[in-house]
């Protein structure tokens, strides 16, 4: 992707839709979903991927159950990465099923899409590990679009 189109992907995320994905999938699980555009960089995106992980404080919530969506429009490239009490409770296809979640609707332009869809796959799969808490549960992390490209 270009840096025009790059430019372009920011200007049609919708950052409300994204928010209010987020916020519904929170109530089906206690874990904390954010979501992290980043501009070009040098070096690998998974790295990337989790030195915005610490830097957005993804690494204290209570049950260490963050997960980020990293994607990187330059490169063409997302990864989506969990804190440890995820790896500890769920196994690689946990993971494949949310990156296929997004992918074809990434490879047909429709980046709002692929976000939500994956993000709507994460609050499903995440609810059989880490139940939503009602009350009790509070969301440790805001919910709006990261672009702070500090990677």
């Amino acid at each position: 992707m270009s840096i025009m189109s790059q430019h372009r992907l920011l200007e049609i995320i919708d950052d409300d839709r994204i928010k209010a994905a987020i916020a519904a999938a929170e109530k089906q699980t206690s874990g904390e979903i954010r979501v992290s555009v980043s501009r070009f960089f040098w070096g690998g995106v998974r790295a990337a991927a989790a030195r915005a992980f610490t830097r957005m404080g993804m690494r204290a919530t209570r049950d260490r159950n963050g997960i980020l969506f990293f994607i990187v429009p330059s490169r063409h490239r997302f990864v989506v990465i969990g804190d440890q009490g995820i790896h500890e409770k769920v196994g690689q296809d946990f993971w494949d099923k949310l990156v296929a979640a997004m992918a074809g609707d990434f490879k047909a332009g429709k980046f709002n899409e692929g976000l939500i869809r994956g993000i709507e796959e994460c609050g499903r799969l995440l609810a059989g590990h880490f139940p939503y808490q009602g009350a009790r549960d509070v969301n440790e992390l805001p919910d709006g679009i990261d672009f702070g490209n500090k990677e």
